[in-house]
């Protein structure tokens, strides 16, 4: 089936979302979802009409229509499959399936249509992998909004102080007899004079203080005419003095923080370390997430993989490509293909190409070509074991031994951290690490940092002493690394032209790292 487009109709033809899965222009979509109203019939069962060029195929629900666009060609049987996968998918979201209701939830539904469909074809997806691809935790948010919530604990710390050197500022003052304005000068000083507090701008002090008070003895000085407001009080989209502060002790701290942008919410600020990429017109990216978590005793609990492989095109000249891959992958991990790309093509010879020959790949889009998934109950797929053993000692505390191991000997990983929690309050006391630590007394965690493990450096531990704590509160023990080395042994080896073969100039981006992985 090719499907054009997915709508939600009321009953009286209103559309209130439309997502629309080929290339087409907005009068001819536009056009085609206002004829579908004047198309069906009420009183009547059909499940399906056709125009002169489409095929509408809608179910009702309550209030609603769920409407699926396709060519006459398609199967009309694919059609109302994919069609009931859809109509699952609306409930998921809301639940009054009303007007107001889809437009509240309209961004998770088209988040879940992309999942359902692709280029126009049906993804062999359930409703179950729909939520759960629609509900992944993004880790660049979850640091943008750590980065935002440190920023505004280190604002309101910087009032507090500034606060507390007003108050000491006056109490001096009053000692000496001298009467202060509220921004911390003396009654004989000119307000014009604005208070500083760094990143927040400048603040005029005749626009919001008081008259100053009158000591004892003194006379009320006569009211002074309040200068004009000044109108730069505020400056916005300039660089701020409390982001650079903050970066500099994230950097101090052993953080490598590559790109921070606190006045866009489209660029979310990445902590992960990441080299410049140099691209070609035809850019490749291999991209591996795996979730991991292994019990405090041992054994494997969870380990999923996830991969993909997307092709980005930047010349239409080299629309019309063939991509040859090196496939050295586990043959426990489970490969697929896009539906508009050449399977056999790919089983055969190992070659990424579409399945027409004549169509080029889109220009200037990511598109995903080859995805894969490994779960798996097999130990020896740990790329990289830890071991955590806390003891208590006479003391009444604890005893820790923690120690890394890298299993997958042609791995690279790059800015290993390992997060264990502490009780509250309680300051470890190291005795013994490779590499470095940080103890993280606002989180009550010891953050333990390893710029790189590899075959040449595959192991390392640490040992610490904590008082006052129980075994049980070093755990979950949280990893995070990034590697240039794949999980998955698959390799870009060059890329051809389609009608000649004449080699094509590329680069090929390689990322690998935890979405979650944690020692529970």
């Amino acid at each position: 089936m090719v499907l054009i487009a997915a709508a939600v109709f009321t009953k009286a033809g209103k559309v209130i979302i439309s997502r629309q899965f080929i290339e087409m222009t907005k009068a001819r979509i536009e056009g085609l979802l206002a004829a579908f109203p004047k198309l069906i019939t009420s009183g009547k069962q059909h499940t399906f009409v056709e125009s002169d060029s489409v095929r509408y195929v809608y179910q009702p629900m309550e209030k609603l229509y769920m409407v699926l666009i396709t060519t006459k060609t398609s199967n009309i049987l694919e059609d109302l499959e994919t069609l009931r996968l859809f109509s699952k998918v609306i409930p998921e979201y809301c639940r009054n399936l009303d007007e107001k209701d889809i437009s509240e939830n309209a961004f998770n539904l088209i988040f879940a249509f992309d999942e359902i469909v692709a280029l126009g074809y049906r993804e062999s997806v359930n409703l179950g992998q729909i939520k759960t691809f629609v509900e992944m935790d993004s880790h660049e948010e979850k640091v943008y909004l750590a980065v935002r919530q440190t920023q505004e604990r280190e604002a309101k710390q910087k009032m507090r102080e500034k606060a507390k050197e007003l108050q000491r500022q006056r109490l001096e003052a009053s000692k000496r007899g001298v009467s202060l304005g509220r921004g911390g000068s003396s009654s004989s000083s000119s307000f014009g004079g604005g208070i500083s507090s760094g990143g927040f701008g400048s603040i005029s002090s005749s626009s919001s203080l008081s008259q100053p008070s009158v000591g004892i003895g003194e006379t009320a000085p006569s009211p002074v005419k309040k200068p004009a407001p000044t109108r730069n009080a505020l400056k916005l989209g300039g660089k701020s003095k409390d982001v650079d502060s903050f970066v500099d002790q994230l950097k101090s701290e052993g953080e490598n923080v590559t790109n921070l942008a606190p006045t866009s919410h489209s660029a979310a600020p990445v902590a992960r370390a990441k080299a410049n990429v140099h691209t070609e017109d035809v850019h490749l990216r291999v991209e591996d997430k795996m979730n991991l978590r292994i019990g405090r005793e041992g054994g494997l609990q969870l380990f999923e993989l996830f991969g993909l492989l997307t092709l980005k095109v930047a010349d239409e000249k080299y629309g019309k490509i063939k991509v040859q891959l090196e496939n050295n992958v586990n043959k426990s991990i489970q490969l697929q293909t896009h539906p508009n790309v050449d399977k056999e093509l790919f089983r055969s010879a190992n070659q990424i190409g579409l399945k027409n020959s004549t169509k080029p790949f889109p220009i200037n889009t990511d598109v995903g070509v080859l995805k894969w998934r490994y779960q798996t109950q097999d130990e020896t797929a740990i790329p990289l074991t830890i071991n955590c053993w806390p003891s208590q000692n006479p003391e009444g505390g604890c005893d820790v031994n923690i120690e890394y191991e890298l299993e997958h000997q042609q791995l690279q990983l790059q800015d290993l951290s390992l997060s264990i929690p502490l009780p509250t309050g309680c300051q470890p006391t190291v005795v013994d690490c490779e590499g470095d630590y940080h103890y993280d007394k606002g989180k009550n965690r010891l953050q333990w940092n390893i710029s790189i493990v590899d075959a040449s450096n595959p192991a390392g531990s640490m040992e610490f002493s904590c008082p006052s704590s129980i075994p049980g509160d070093f755990f979950p023990v949280e990893v995070t690394f990034v590697s240039k080395v794949p999980y998955a042994d698959l390799k870009v080896l060059h890329v051809t032209k389609v009608d000649d073969d004449s080699a094509v100039p590329f680069s090929v981006e390689t990322i690998f790292y935890p979405e979650k992985y944690e020692i529970a």
